[in-house]
């Protein structure tokens, strides 16, 4: 398998950049009131959403008009290109709506269809995991590690709740979760962080999208950890909407197993 090319320093440098922004823009904003509308899926999307992801659009265009953009509230531009912004300014709305501090704005970046920078900015909290392809995972700055655990009996799982698996996918989660140590619902895209941090072993989802997972996957290899769909394939453009991710091998396999179970996925 052929390496991720690391993307270049000022790619880098706009998505610290963008981060920075985003955590200004939303702070303000958090556990007030602000419009909410719902989407056609039943989600929900505030004035919140759509106006950073336009900020973050024009930054992008501005600097790099030669690259593509996806973002969850205003669709694709240039999706064929080489380098491929990933945008998802609120993910956890429904938490910022609640008041919760575990939704996070996040930047990702795919080289040829695959995730090679991500940045986890949770402005309400003022914690930022940075992964990008080749180098270590930062938290805030500093190296971030996963932590190793050898069986899903002594790992800690998470999930942002049932009601994002379908009744089939339930029953397979259910087989994990009734051989897990620690059962832990909610938290959103920051269980991900915590699990590039080594505090959480295993993350899964269903219900994912590229904006979802993309700026996920750099962080969590990036800390020495693994994610990939239910089938253990790499996560690139077309994948999703099933993730699982695990800060050991080990886990994943396991985990992996209970999940394919009877399944082709």
């Amino acid at each position: 398998m052929t390496a991720s090319p690391r993307p270049p320093a000022e790619f880098i440098a706009l998505a610290t950049e963008l981060a920075d922004d985003a955590r200004a823009f939303v702070r303000p904003h958090f556990r007030s009131r602000v419009s909410i509308e719902e989407k056609a899926d039943g989600s929900p999307v505030t004035e919140i959403d759509t106006a950073l992801e336009a900020r973050l659009r024009a930054r992008i265009r501005a600097q790099f008009p030669e690259h593509g953009v996806v973002g969850e509230e205003k669709g694709a531009e240039h999706a064929d290109a080489d380098w491929v912004w990933v945008l998802d300014p609120i993910d956890g709305t429904q938490s910022f709506i609640l008041g919760k501090p575990t939704f996070a704005t996040l930047i990702g970046l795919m080289f040829q269809g695959k995730p090679v920078l991500g940045v986890v900015e949770h402005p309400a909290l003022g914690d930022r995991w940075v992964g990008v392809a080749g180098v270590p995972t930062l938290f805030n700055g500093i190296p971030a590690r996963v932590r190793p655990c050898a069986a899903v009996a002594l790992a800690a799982l998470s999930t942002t709740g049932p009601n994002w698996f379908s009744p089939d996918e339930l029953a397979l989660f259910d087989r994990v979760r009734g051989v897990a140590k620690v059962q832990h619902w909610g938290g959103d895209c920051h269980s991900f962080g915590l699990l590039a941090s080594g505090f959480i072993d295993l993350v899964i989802e269903s219900s994912h999208h590229l904006h979802d997972f993309c700026a996920l996957a750099p962080v969590v290899e990036g800390a020495g950890g693994v994610m990939t769909d239910w089938a253990g394939r790499a996560l690139g453009a077309k994948s999703g909407p099933r993730v699982i991710a695990a800060g050991d091998r080990r886990v994943h396999a396991e985990a992996l197993a209970l999940l394919g179970e009877g399944k082709s996925w």
